[in-house]
């Protein structure tokens, strides 16, 4: 083959500006919900949480917002980003598609949560934080903050679910090397976590009682403590754009654009980070790339959830926010292996999702599997089970370009490497895995507790 498989930047080329998705939005905003009056929030009650650096950025309607250079400095250890064309992958599937992803395993911490870690980092030490909390369900956030969080001389304690904890241990070890404490959740540490353990002892936890945990602890230091969140909220994913705009240079590059742009969806975060600057492109400039978000089938928030107000955690302690969710008493599958745990989505993506500018799917998790290891053994790569989701959706649509005999350019983000997930990979292997499609029953049941959201206008 001598057509090129990889684009690359330089790091004179890491993104100055963060693309803020807030400037175009085609629907008008939904309002952020106090959690104990469901009336809008103030700046007040959101500073216990995050500098009002962070809380500006969540509501700026600017299009592009300056990265500081501290940030681009450390960006730079791992930004820009490669750029690849799955030319085997190609040849494999006998596909006339062509097929590019881009590798954010390539950062320190192997995945893409850096990107808004050290930004959030470098805002509460410039707001004079002294100590984070923060929630990790697989390990990518947590790693990734607790790295941020060192380079910045910030305190962290993270509250990691505990069947992740237990299956994981490699990477609450990185978070420990950087420094940061680290707590299988449900703990002892908060109230909240010795409630959930009081009914049940055995409990392997959830990404909302870890957001709980981690809520509560910097709520109760009186200031002492800010909140670190990896996903969802619009800040964090303003962050990630970092991704989409050097591929945007990068495509420009291979001389093609992308006809389908494909990330994998839990909170939103990674997905964002990479659609969000082509979507910026078919508002304003009439493209017509089609965005495919691709979540699991055990975890279904944006094809089975209901488009509603909920609580962000499973305590009701964090903000209320209109998304697509399973409900915040959502409990994840025991045998689900393939990350994107959360029972909600991001705001803004729901909202583009309901207005029809993303389009959702969903995979089943043997089916995602198979998909990862048909990449490895062409690419080489080892993906994340999060990254799989999005390369089983672009495999489909490259067969689909075979049976229809059309070309098409198709992008995805492989938003980390799989190293620290050879337990998943092993069951996998072992015939363990199994598929689960999250019942429609336990949907309608987890929507008799939503939040009571009575707004006027």
């Amino acid at each position: 083959m001598s057509e090129r498989t990889r684009f690359l930047l330089d790091e004179t080329k890491v993104p100055k500006a963060w693309y803020n998705i807030n400037a175009d939005m085609p629907v008008p905003p939904q309002p952020v919900l106090h959690p104990g009056t469901l009336k809008p929030v103030t700046p007040d009650f959101l500073s216990v949480l995050f500098p009002m650096s962070l809380i500006g950025q969540e509501v700026s309607r600017e299009r592009w917002i300056e990265i500081p250079e501290p940030v681009r400095e450390i960006y730079r250890l791992w930004r820009p980003t490669p750029m690849c064309r799955a030319l085997r992958l190609e040849k494999a599937l006998g596909t006339p598609a062509h097929i590019y992803y881009k590798y954010e395993g390539a950062s320190p911490v192997g995945s893409h949560k850096p990107n808004t870690a050290v930004a959030q980092a470098f805002f509460n030490k410039e707001a004079g934080t002294k100590a984070m909390t923060t929630e990790t369900g697989a390990g990518q956030w947590g790693t990734a903050l607790a790295m941020a969080c060192n380079f910045f001389g910030i305190d962290l304690e993270v509250y990691m679910v505990k069947v992740s904890y237990t299956q994981k241990p490699y990477r609450r070890v990185v978070m420990e090397s950087y420094g940061s404490k680290v707590f299988a959740s449900p703990s002892t540490q908060t109230n909240y976590g010795k409630k959930v353990l009081a009914e049940n002892p055995d409990s392997q936890g959830s990404l909302g009682i870890a957001i709980s945990e981690a809520v509560e602890a910097a709520a109760a230091s009186g200031g002492a403590k800010k909140y670190g969140i990896g996903s969802v909220l619009g800040h964090v994913l303003l962050h990630q754009t970092v991704i989409g705009l050097e591929a945007l240079e990068q495509m420009e590059i291979a001389g093609e654009y992308p006809d389908i742009v494909i990330g994998c969806a839990g909170g939103g975060s990674n997905f964002a980070g990479f659609a969000f600057p082509f979507l910026h492109r078919n508002l304003t400039e009439g493209k017509k790339t089609r965005l495919i978000a691709v979540e699991p089938t055990s975890c279904p928030s944006l094809t089975k959830g209901k488009y509603t107000f909920d609580y962000g955690d499973s305590a009701a302690m964090a903000p209320v926010v209109k998304m697509h969710t399973l409900g915040h008493t959502f409990m994840p599958p025991g045998i689900h292996a393939g990350g994107l745990r959360y029972h909600g989505m991001a705001p803004s993506i729901s909202a583009l999702v309901e207005n029809r500018n993303i389009e959702a799917r969903a995979v089943n998790q043997i089916e995602t599997f198979k998909a990862a290891v048909a990449f490895m053994r062409a690419e080489g790569v080892i993906p994340a089970p999060e990254s799989a989701h999005a390369i089983r959706a672009a495999i489909d649509e490259a067969v689909l370009c075979r049976t229809e005999g059309k070309k098409k350019v198709i992008a995805f983000n492989l938003s980390g490497h799989g190293h620290f997930d050879m337990g998943a990979y092993d069951a996998f292997h072992q015939g363990k895995l199994e598929d689960y499609a999250y019942p429609e029953s336990l949907v309608r049941e987890a929507m008799t507790h939503l939040p009571d959201v009575k707004l006027t206008a």
